[in-house]
């Protein structure tokens, strides 16, 4: 049983990819997560996203996968489209900057596990089972009154240096300025 997953546009050189990817190649899928986990390279954690993606599609393929198993069995960096760019050099020059990008393709296979399925309990519909629907409800206890914040400003009685001040409209002529009607 196979199961894939892709990432594409990952804004780093596929060749910088590759190289990470040699190191999980036909590795199992527990060992290679532990080896991206403690990679220094920061690509590392994309190809541990996309390798958790093709073993959550690989579960959602068959459903019960034993993911001890399970390995890669191709991991591949494929180039994507060039970002081209340029940087203005002396002498009105200018060299160009390429930006690429890659496609990461990881695919993962292993057997699908032969078990019975686990009974179920029913879903909380049954008379006089526990189900998550059949909750007992206590009424909540009513709160006692909290001692209420004093009011700000004149209404706080023995107030501070605001509290006999009352604030006025500035008057409409600024400082400084020459009335031209005198």
């Amino acid at each position: 049983m196979e199961a894939r997953a892709i990432a594409r546009y990952v804004r780093v050189t596929p060749r910088k990819v590759d190289q990470v990817l040699q190191m999980i190649r036909g590795k199992r899928v527990d060992i290679a997560t532990e080896i991206l986990d403690f990679s220094p390279k920061h690509v590392a954690k994309v190809i541990g996203k996309v390798m958790k993606s093709a073993v959550a599609n690989a579960v959602a393929m068959e459903g019960k996968i034993n993911v001890e198993h399970m390995r890669v069995k191709e991991a591949v960096a494929q180039a994507g489209p060039t970002l081209k760019r340029f940087l203005p050099r002396a002498q009105g020059r200018a060299t160009p900057i390429l930006k690429r990008t890659s496609h990461i393709l990881i695919i993962v296979e292993g057997d699908a596990v032969e078990t019975a399925a686990p009974a179920r309990r029913p879903r909380g519909g049954a008379p006089g089972s526990a189900g998550p629907k059949a909750r007992s409800v206590v009424a909540p206890e009513p709160k006692a009154a909290a001692p209420s914040k004093p009011a700000r400003g004149a209404a706080a009685g023995a107030g501070g240096a605001a509290a006999g001040k009352k604030k006025t409209p500035k008057s409409s002529k600024s400082r400084g300025s020459k009335s031209k009607g005198a």
